[in-house]
């Protein structure tokens, strides 16, 4: 497939990395010379150098001829032009737009009922938002991720010294386990991805992800050690850009105590004006008086959502040292991630990671409902429906040649019912199949779930 991407920053170049690994043609259009150089030097992909909402450049790039747009640039207007080009120089079937104003749903309106063509619209921070909200009442819990129209979970956890878990092998877990308590998935071990079998010993400091059945969540946690928190009282949220604006928002409307702290005094009258009942405090978050003085012993969550990693990190350590009950922090450059978890901040949210992951379900194969990327993008889930005529059909799953880096996590019948599986049950046709595999294993394993059987 030719894909044209307009914008050359850290998240383009993350989804054309990608998208060339799976066999697709890229172009990539870039406005700075500088920037052009450093993509020509790491992608197998055309760039140019040039104004993404200007025509000629648009036809320099080949937009007449590119069976897919992803309109990526740091400027929102820039995007919406972009689109607007394509609706008379293109014939793309699939036109994809990261929009960053916090206007965004009349502008899918206003791009609607103006007959512009944009199939999907990534908003990060509407997307950060639910992430975090998933998550902020379990303690424990990392990331909570949903499957098969929410009929399925996926959360992660790290194990400490004193969990249970620690030391255990995969075996000794899967005979203590029935159904209701899900499949240990994944491991990260340091820089090191694992998917997990029998003979795994799970040692502490390892991030496990748990796959279950939704009603089961709770006996799940319960299975792993954790315990959620009853009620939400009182967040604290570093930052008052976009993301944590909306996240305020949302825990206003449950009943939440938020106290917001920004440092800019003209962001703070905004924001103030915006909220209804947070607090808003005109004061550097990353300074341990100012939230001694503001009461953070035993708040229920510290949300560090600030435009700089390294003050997320640092306040989210010390939020967890005056006695926060859950930590997370907003995290742009994916190297970081490893080195955070090792810290002990076992939540971090991802915008790049976020938008890859919505971006990939539009040109993986028409049976691939979805692709989760962890981490480094050293391992994915994989939604996929099988086919009638699937290799994998009709068979034990322990029957199945199944790459040795890839283990099946759930099954969910078109009737509702969710399997939590083990080596005797059987994919039937129609099935949606929740796999899990390293990154190198993708393309290897897709084949045999999407490759048909000879007549």
């Amino acid at each position: 497939m030719k894909i044209l991407i307009a914008g050359g920053g850290q998240t383009a170049s993350l989804v054309a990395a990608r998208l060339i690994r799976e066999g697709n043609e890229v172009v990539l259009v870039e406005k700075d010379a500088e920037r052009c150089r450093k993509l020509e030097e790491s992608l197998d992909a055309k760039i140019v150098q040039g104004n993404a909402a200007s025509i000629g450049t648009l036809r320099k790039a080949g937009i007449a001829d590119a069976e897919m747009l992803i309109a990526l640039t740091s400027v929102d207007q820039i995007n919406v032009l972009f689109c607007l080009i394509a609706a008379v120089e293109s014939r793309a079937k699939v036109r994809v737009v990261r929009l960053r104003t916090h206007e965004v749903e009349h502008w899918r309106r206003i791009c609607r009922e103006a007959g512009i063509q944009i199939d999907f619209v990534i908003h990060p921070e509407t997307d950060i938002a639910e992430r975090i909200l998933r998550v902020v009442r379990v303690p424990g819990v990392s990331d909570i991720l949903d499957f098969a129209e929410g009929r399925v979970k996926l959360f992660g956890m790290t194990v400490d010294e004193n969990n249970w878990l620690a030391n255990k092998r995969i075996e000794e877990l899967d005979a203590a386990r029935s159904r209701e308590h899900g499949i240990i998935a994944m491991i990260f071990r340091g820089h090191q991805a694992i998917i997990p079998h029998g003979g795994e010993v799970l040692l502490p400091g390892d991030t496990i992800y748990v796959m279950t059945r939704t009603d089961d969540l709770d006996a799940a946690y319960k299975f792993m050690g954790l315990r959620t928190q009853e009620t939400l009282e009182r967040v604290f949220i570093l930052g008052g850009k976009q993301v944590g604006i909306e996240v305020a928002q949302q825990l206003e409307e449950k009943g939440v105590a938020v106290k917001l702290f920004e440092q800019n005094a003209e962001r703070c009258e905004l924001i103030s004006r915006i909220l209804k009942k947070t607090i808003v405090i005109h004061a550097d978050g990353t300074e341990e008086s100012t939230l001694t003085d503001e009461n953070i012993e035993g708040v229920s969550a510290f949300l560090s959502l600030t435009g700089h990693d390294e003050d997320n990190i640092m306040a989210s350590l010390l939020a967890r040292k005056l006695g926060a009950r859950k930590v997370v922090a907003l995290i742009n450059r994916l190297n970081y991630l490893p080195m955070v978890q090792r810290l002990g901040i076992t939540t971090t949210v991802s915008p790049r990671l976020t938008a890859v992951d919505r971006i990939l379900r539009y040109v993986r194969k028409g049976r691939v409902i979805s692709v989760t990327s962890f981490r480094e993008e050293e391992a994915e889930s994989i939604e996929l429906i099988a086919a009638p005529n699937s290799k994998v059909v009709g068979k034990y799953l322990m029957d199945l040649k199944l790459p040795k880096e890839s283990i099946i996590g759930a099954i969910s019948r078109p009737d509702g019912e969710v399997i939590v599986p083990r080596g005797k049950d059987i994919i039937q046709p129609g099935d949606r199949v929740i796999v899990f595999a390293l990154e190198r294993t993708v393309s290897k394993l897709e084949s045999v779930f999407l490759a048909e059987r000879r007549s």
